[in-house]
C-alpha cells in the first residue's frame, strides 16, 4: 500500500473513532466528510483500500442516520481502532478482514439490516463512483475500481446535477485572446 494512502486512511479511521467517542447528531455529516476525504486519494491512486474505506465510512454514516439509537457505538469504536492498529502495523490482510468484520457486525443487528446494508453499500459504491468521475476519472475506470456496472454509475450521474455546478470561469474574450496567442507563433 502506498504510504501516503496508508497515512490518510489512518487519519480517517482515527478521526472516525474520535467522532464516535461522543454520540451526537452532527456525527453523520462529519463521517460523510471523512468519506469524501478518502475518495480523493482513491481518485489519484485508484487503490482498493481507499475505495473500501470510503465505502465503509459512507455506508456507516447512512446506517447511523437510520439506526442512530440502536447502534452500539462502544463496540464499533473498538472495531475501528483495531482496524487502524492493523493498518498502523502494515498488516493489510487483517486490515481488510477487520473492515469485513465491521460490516458483519452491523448486519448482525437485525435481519432486516442485512438487506439494508447491502443496499447502502451498493448506493455508496455508486455515489463514490460519481465522486471519482467528478475528479476526472473515466466512468468506465470508476465503475471498474468500485466493482459496479457502468450503467449504474452513468444512470446516477445522469440523474444528478453534479456536472451542472461547474461555471465557465474563462469568458469568450479571454478564450479568443488565448487562441490568438497560440496561433500567432
Amino acid at each position: 500500500m502506498n504510504d501516503v494512502v496508508r497515512k490518510d486512511i489512518l487519519a480517517v479511521l482515527n478521526g472516525l473513532a474520535g467522532i464516535l467517542e461522543v454520540k451526537e447528531e452532527k456525527d453523520i455529516i462529519e463521517i460523510k466528510n471523512l468519506s469524501d476525504r478518502v475518495i480523493h486519494n482513491a481518485s489519484i491512486f485508484q487503490d482498493e483500500y481507499s475505495v473500501s474505506v470510503a465505502i465503509f465510512v459512507y455506508s456507516l454514516s447512512k446506517i447511523i442516520e437510520r439506526m442512530y439509537s440502536q447502534l452500539d457505538y462502544k463496540k464499533l469504536i473498538g472495531m475501528v481502532k483495531k482496524t487502524a492498529d492493523f493498518l498502523q502495523q502494515n498488516d493489510e490482510k487483517n486490515f481488510g478482514d477487520s473492515i469485513k468484520e465491521i460490516f458483519r457486525f452491523i448486519s448482525s443487528m437485525d435481519s432486516k439490516v442485512k438487506k439494508y446494508v447491502g443496499e447502502v453499500i451498493t448506493q455508496a459504491q455508486i455515489k463514490k463512483g460519481s465522486k471519482l468521475y467528478a475528479h476526472g476519472i473515466s466512468a468506465a475506470r470508476a465503475a471498474e475500481v468500485l466493482g459496479i456496472s457502468q450503467w449504474e454509475l452513468l444512470n446516477y450521474i445522469g440523474n444528478t446535477t453534479m456536472m451542472d455546478r461547474f461555471e465557465d470561469n474563462v469568458g469568450i474574450k479571454k478564450r479568443l485572446a488565448n487562441a490568438r496567442v497560440l496561433f500567432a507563433k
